[in-house]
């Protein structure tokens, strides 16, 4: 008997797979999913993650065999952690506090990832702030029988570009591919709605939804503020908008709130907002869209025009969509440095799988194995969780990362353009000046506001306190702040991510 011990995600394939496996489709979606974990299993065993689309981390212990099988989707939406006890024992399961409170748990810092999230912003590769917990790290399972450990790789992205499709025609499969999957993202009988910014993905997922109702983030600053070009959108596509302010009282009030709930720091400013965000919108639903994942499959960041100047360098420098931090400064600034460990490391076997590519999938396979998982999902996933909703995003998924996978570079960045073929699949349902608009990310004004004394009491208290000098030279600290102070907002994120350490810090190893 195989019985289902941890799982959260959505299975969306799951009226194909109920009838594979003889499953009735009039079950909750809790039984049905549970019934379809456990029969897959059964069914086609270590491989049952290549029959199943959608975002899942589970836990399945085969009684029979006396053995656990955990497995995380291929691109880590939900994630999963464990630790090994002292006596030998397994501790797992989807959040890092479940294994906190279990007996044989110690908790102890792991202080070499401050050298990591220095430069990363996030908590990159497989290691945790928590001595000894791991993540699963994605498109991968964990096997644990008769004491012993293993973990394999049962699917990673693979890049070989077909040079045979018109523009166009890379335009017509992906929105033919995402008009297969919407069906599937939500049911009937569910209400959902969406966020929406204003970018295209944001746009296109509303588009092609059919949902009632979107969700927008915006502030009183109009140089930050994307919630008018999301209000034109929604009107334009006939839908209603919902607008929730975020204000810098509520924006710092909030912050201890989503690095406990976090579980690791996070310096990602927006992750804040979206927290402010997801309270807002799981007032009116329990479920929303999102638009992850098409930047990174195809080419939507303007950092990717760069990719052939940088050429073979990048295995050298490039981590991931953020590195803030070289290393001398790390080392002016922590009360301990180790020189083995650097970001470059979690990169190196992405740079020897990707070998002979072009430099545009090189950068595109390290965020998609890195950036994802470490910050993009893990925001989504953590924030939504606390806030009672439940976030698919329909252009994650294994099918349009096909597409991508196989779509020259010159179809997803040129000189003028980023996301080159997705904006004209967009165009099929958007106007031009929506679909072809240019990337603007969701910004914060967070440069601005942390310079301000009525809002950034507490940084200036933690960033002088007593934690701060456990781990970094507080004169070097100063330093940078006061540099700050006088004008030079780049440091913003430095003082940022630092500040976010100590928080989260002080959640997990000083108030509890």
């Amino acid at each position: 008997m195989t019985v289902l011990k941890d799982y959260r995600g959505h299975i969306r394939n799951w009226m194909a797979l109920c009838e594979e496996l003889q499953i009735d489709t009039n079950l909750s979606r809790e039984k049905r999913e549970e019934e379809i974990l456990i029969k897959a299993y059964e069914k086609w065993g270590y491989d049952m993650a290549m029959h199943m689309h959608g975002m899942f981390a589970f836990a399945l212990y085969d009684e029979e065999n006396d053995r656990l099988f955990c497995l995380r989707d291929h691109f880590g939406t939900k994630p999963f952690y464990y630790y090994i006890t002292a006596d030998g024992r397994l501790l797992y399961g989807t959040m890092i506090r479940n294994i906190l409170e279990s007996e044989g748990f110690v908790k102890e810092l792991n202080v070499d990832m401050l050298q990591i999230y220095m430069s990363l912003t996030y908590v990159g590769g497989e290691d945790t702030f928590f001595k000894g917990v791991k993540k699963l790290m994605p498109g991968r399972y964990l096997v644990f029988e008769n004491g012993k450990l293993e973990i394999t790789r049962y699917w990673k992205p693979e890049f070989n570009a077909d040079e045979e499709k018109t523009l166009d025609q890379w335009a017509d499969e992906i929105h033919d591919t995402i008009k297969e999957i919407i069906p599937e993202v939500k049911e009937e009988s569910e209400y959902a709605e969406s966020f929406l910014s204003g970018g295209v993905d944001s746009s296109y997922v509303l588009a092609m939804s059919g949902v009632e109702a979107t969700n927008s983030c915006g502030y009183d600053d109009e140089r930050f503020d994307e919630s008018g070009l999301a209000k034109a959108t929604a009107d334009i596509l006939n839908v209603k908008n919902n607008r929730c302010l975020v204000t810098p009282e509520d924006y710092f009030a909030i912050v201890p709130y989503v690095m406990y709930n976090m579980e690791q720091p996070l310096g990602d400013a927006s992750a804040i907002a979206f927290a402010i965000g997801c309270r807002e919108t799981a007032k009116g639903t329990k479920l929303c869209y999102s638009g992850e994942g098409a930047d990174e499959f195809f080419g939507g960041y303007n950092m990717y025009r760069n990719a052939e100047r940088y050429g073979e360098n990048l295995k050298t420098f490039y981590v991931g969509n953020t590195n803030i931090m070289k290393e001398e400064e790390k080392k002016n600034l922590l009360v301990n440095y180790n020189e083995d460990i650097l970001p470059i490391n979690i990169a190196k076997n992405i740079y020897l799988e990707n070998e002979g590519k072009d430099p545009l999938t090189k950068m595109s396979d390290i965020d998609i194995q890195i950036w994802l998982e470490g910050d993009i999902y893990l925001n989504v996933d953590k924030m939504s969780e606390a806030a009672g909703l439940e976030v698919r995003m329909p252009l994650t998924d294994r099918r349009i990362f096909d597409i991508a996978s196989r779509m020259p570079s010159r179809f997803k960045v040129n000189e003028e353009q980023n996301k080159v073929a997705f904006r004209t699949a967009a165009s099929k349902v958007l106007p031009d000046e929506i679909a072809f608009r240019k990337k603007l990310g969701f910004i914060v004004p967070i440069r601005i506001w942390l310079a301000d004394s009525r809002y950034n009491g507490d940084v200036v208290a933690k960033l002088t306190g007593e934690s701060c000098g456990k781990f970094f030279n507080t004169e070097a600290v100063n330093a940078i702040w006061e540099e700050y102070i006088g004008g030079n907002s780049d440091n913003w994120r430095k003082i940022w991510t630092i500040y976010t350490f100590l928080v989260w810090y002080e959640e997990y190893f000083v108030k509890r």
